[in-house]
């Protein structure tokens, strides 16, 4: 019986097609219109859900590549970003925490998700999209906040705790998005009990 293919199983042609088709999800998000609430330094956007759904799906190596792909885009000048940015000048102001934390919460997101292995569970899915995509994709919006932006720690809290209603909803949705994906395409996830069986085969006698 074949084994499905897995994130640690790389197909070159498979995965470019793939990281590609993400990196374009999460630029197609940013044509949302962002939002910025209470005058904050950064805007809400829609594009961390896509973030969270490069994980969920393509797992941890692929998905954080889709996010850097994504990234030296932005940076070469394309307008990418949620309100057209794009340009050197984004990894300088206040949202650099976030911007690099995209290819971070990915890599966790994916990390957690394809750990649990097929089938996709949505207790597990959303515990990953949370950790990874609220929990750690905040942490360095706020690490960048702080630096950026001159704001002390409990401040530049404040400003994120704006953000983190909305990706709760976007961790849920993403989530549900990815349960009806490995659903359609098996083999995304490694199978737990392919891993199981292997691992009972290497053990010493």
């Amino acid at each position: 019986m074949s084994t499905p293919t897995s994130d640690s199983r790389p197909n070159s042609t498979r995965d470019l097609a793939l990281v590609a088709v993400f990196a374009g999800i999460v630029a197609a998000l940013g044509l949302v219109p962002a939002v910025n609430a209470f005058g904050g330094a950064v805007p809400i956007t829609a594009q961390s859900l896509g973030v969270m759904l490069a994980g969920a799906i393509l797992g941890p190596r692929r998905g954080a590549l889709a996010l850097v792909v994504f990234l030296a885009l932005v940076a070469l000048g394309l307008p990418l970003l949620a309100g057209g940015r794009g340009g050197l000048g984004v990894f300088a102001g206040p949202s650099v925490g976030y911007l690099i934390g995209f290819p971070v919460a990915a890599l966790v997101v994916g990390a957690l998700t394809y750990a649990a292995g097929a089938p996709y569970r949505l207790p597990v899915g959303l515990t990953a999209n949370i950790i990874g995509g609220v929990v750690v994709l905040n942490l360095l919006g706020i690490i960048g906040l702080t630096l950026r932006a001159d704001l002390s720690p409990g401040a530049a809290f404040s400003a994120a705790a704006i953000f983190m209603p909305g990706d709760l909803v976007k961790a849920v949705v993403c989530a549900f998005v990815a349960r009806g994906v490995h659903a359609a395409t098996p083999g995304l996830l490694p199978e737990r009990r392919t891993w199981a069986r292997r691992e009972r085969a290497d053990a010493p006698a």
